[in-house]
């Protein structure tokens, strides 16, 4: 029997929907996803610089969520979820807007910290598809928040939010006190690991993955994650739009995204990163996936 379910994820920087459809065929679950969808809203510009969601940014956010609804609709959800993350964790009005959204449109919004951020994307599962006994550490740069998954032997040993983030970066938000808080849990936590790989999750290592020409499947090597991030970086922000036609929400970010992987990937010792073309919606949908299965 085929059952559809809904992600939302409302993060810093733009806020997605995945429609997945779930089969059972012949005892083995079938995934496929119809739907994708990508709004690149930007919450960050105002909840770390102001501190709070302006109501044009609101009137935006009800808009795309309105869409969201009608889709979920159109396609015959069984079950949703809908998370949002560290600008509208950081926003002053957030039980406002949550509230909001609740009145207005019906829809439920679970306001999520790091910690239980960076589970969800684990909840992806993504090591499974690699080598079960591989030690890795999950990375996943967002807007506001970087979230840093240790897995050992498939379990999941340590997790850990930082508020380290592309547009918080642009807005010179990052204090070199966040920057040491980040070495230290790596040093405490991940240095001592052998053999330990990357997972980059995240919009930007999808594209800086595919900047790279690397086969699919196979990890890019933080030299070649570098080389490409500094060439990015001497590009004005028109320029990298012309040269590598990024969209002009990616090109400005793309650049201080690269920065923070390597740098993790450089404090931790790790020399290369898997890039799958998974994320937080992934992981909520799997959720939703274990959630029925267990009623």
């Amino acid at each position: 029997m085929m059952k559809r379910y809904a992600a939302i994820d409302i993060g810093s920087n733009a806020i997605r929907l995945l429609i997945a459809e779930h089969n059972e065929r012949k005892g083995q679950s079938v995934l496929k996803k119809p739907l994708m969808i990508r709004v690149p809203l930007r919450l960050g510009d105002d909840a770390f610089s102001l501190g709070y969601l302006s109501e044009g940014k609101i009137a935006l956010l009800l808009k795309a969520l309105l869409a969201f609804k009608n889709l979920m609709e159109l396609y015959e959800v069984s079950d949703y979820m809908a998370c949002a993350t560290s600008a509208m964790r950081e926003a002053k009005n957030n039980t406002q807007v949550i509230k909001r959204i609740k009145e207005e449109l019906h829809l439920d919004i679970s306001l999520v910290d790091g910690d239980l951020e960076a589970k969800i994307i684990f909840a992806s599962h993504i090591e499974r598809e690699l080598a079960p006994h591989q030690n890795y550490l999950y990375i996943d740069v967002g807007g506001g928040s970087t979230e840093l998954t240790l897995l050992q032997n498939g379990q999941l040993l340590h997790t850990k939010s930082f508020d380290i983030g592309t547009i918080r970066l642009l807005e010179g938000k990052v204090t070199q006190s966040d920057w040491d808080k980040l070495k230290k849990w790596l040093k405490k936590y991940v240095c001592g690991c052998t053999d330990i790989v990357g997972i980059g999750t995240g919009g930007n290592i999808n594209k800086l993955f595919k900047l790279s020409s690397s086969k699919e499947n196979k990890p890019i090597s933080i030299s070649k994650l570098i080389k490409i991030k500094n060439s990015l970086d001497q590009l004005s922000v028109e320029e990298r739009i012309a040269r590598f036609q990024l969209n002009t929400d990616r090109a400005d970010v793309i650049v201080p995204a690269g920065e923070i992987y390597t740098s993790v990937m450089k404090w931790a010792g790790i020399r290369k990163i898997y890039v799958p073309k998974k994320g937080m919606v992934d992981g909520i949908v799997n959720l939703l996936f274990e959630k029925a299965l267990n009623i």
